[in-house]
């Protein structure tokens, strides 16, 4: 048990995936399991899927015993993960200028290849952001249903929880992100 809490708490975590704001990468109910290192070695990179604390939430200030009985009722399955995490993808690194034009998103003045988007995806126009440093900008693959970065501005790449790689739950999904 105390090897799971640590490799949990500071290693990978599965999350539960509440909205339909991923659609159709990861679908209501999915099980990711998310890399903690990816931020603490690495800075995302645009089309990572991230695991991030929800900008609407009061920040998270817990101390590593804090963290480590958190994780332990979330082990035990007392307590779940990912009522105030959010999971989206990122589109905007620090520096760039983002927007939205004739339905596609423009980056710096080109526009973005997004393959993952179902067919039909319709944006709205979106103001050029210029995304600042040690920040990023993210969407929800199901552009029409997702409260993301265009609501609630670039969050800050220290407020990312992890990286998204592999879908666990249900079995008929399971594969890499």
């Amino acid at each position: 048990m105390a090897i799971a809490v640590v490799i949990k708490t500071f290693l990978v975590q599965p999350f539960w995936i509440p909205s339909e704001s991923m659609v159709p990468t990861l679908e209501v109910n999915d099980r990711v399991m998310v890399n903690k290192l990816s931020v603490v070695f690495g800075e995302p990179g645009r089309g990572d899927i991230v695991v991030f604390r929800d900008p609407a939430e009061p920040p998270l200030t817990e101390s590593i015993p804090e963290a480590v009985i958190r994780s332990v009722l979330e082990a035990i399955g007392v307590r779940t993960r990912g009522a105030d995490d959010l999971i989206k993808r990122v589109i905007a690194l620090p520096g760039e200028t983002i927007s939205i034009e004739d339905n596609r998103v423009v980056i710096d003045g080109v526009p973005l290849s997004e393959p993952y988007l179902p067919e039909g995806t319709e944006m709205p126009g979106f103001s050029p952001v210029t995304v600042g440093p040690d920040e990023v900008f993210v969407m929800g693959d199901n552009r029409e249903f997702s409260f993301d970065s265009r609501r609630f501005g670039p969050i800050p790449v220290d407020d990312i929880v992890g990286t998204a790689f592999l879908i666990i739950w249900p079995t008929s999904n399971i594969g890499g992100l």
